[in-house]
C-alpha cells in the first residue's frame, strides 16, 4: 500500500478533536501555521521551513467536510500532489482518528512518504495529544 494510514485513539470527545482539525488557530498549534477555513473549496496553505526541492509551502484545498466525522484536503508541496483525510469515530474511551495520506505514486515519492509517515505518527501521538490536553484544561 502506498498510502500512509495512521490510526490513534485519544481520550477526548470527537467534537474537541474536530475543532483541533478544523479551527485554523488550533490546527496551527499542533501542525503548522495555516489559513484554513472550514468550507469546501477553500484554498489554503500550511507554512514550514523550506528544504531542498520544497519551498516550505503546502498548498491545499478543502475537498470534504462532514462535521464532526470527516475532513479531507489536497496536500501539494514540492513533488507531492496528494490528499490528506481525517476520519473521526466516537469510541468508548474518546475518539478514534484515522488519518490517510494518499497519492504517493512513483519511486520519486518513496522518501517523502517515509518521512511524512514518521511525521504524521509523531504528530498524532504527541503534538495533537498535548494540544488537546491543553485545550481540555483551559490553556
Amino acid at each position: 500500500m502506498r498510502d500512509i494510514v495512521v490510526v490513534r485513539e485519544v481520550a477526548y470527545p470527537r467534537e474537541m478533536v474536530w475543532a483541533a482539525l478544523t479551527d485554523s488557530r488550533q490546527l496551527g498549534a499542533w501542525l503548522m501555521p495555516n489559513d484554513f477555513a472550514p468550507h469546501i473549496g477553500h484554498r489554503f496553505t500550511f507554512r514550514t521551513k523550506p528544504a531542498p526541492g520544497f519551498d516550505g509551502v503546502v498548498r491545499c484545498e478543502v475537498l470534504e467536510l462532514r462535521a464532526p466525522e470527516r475532513v479531507a484536503f489536497t496536500w501539494v508541496g514540492g513533488p507531492l500532489e496528494t490528499v490528506v483525510s481525517f476520519d473521526l469515530e466516537a469510541v468508548a474511551r474518546g475518539t478514534r482518528i484515522t488519518l490517510r495520506h494518499a497519492g504517493f505514486d512513483g519511486a520519486g515519492n518513496l522518501l517523502p512518504r517515509v518521512v511524512l509517515g514518521f511525521g504524521w505518527r509523531s504528530l498524532l501521538a504527541k503534538k495533537l495529544v498535548v494540544h488537546l490536553a491543553g485545550v481540555g484544561h483551559g490553556a
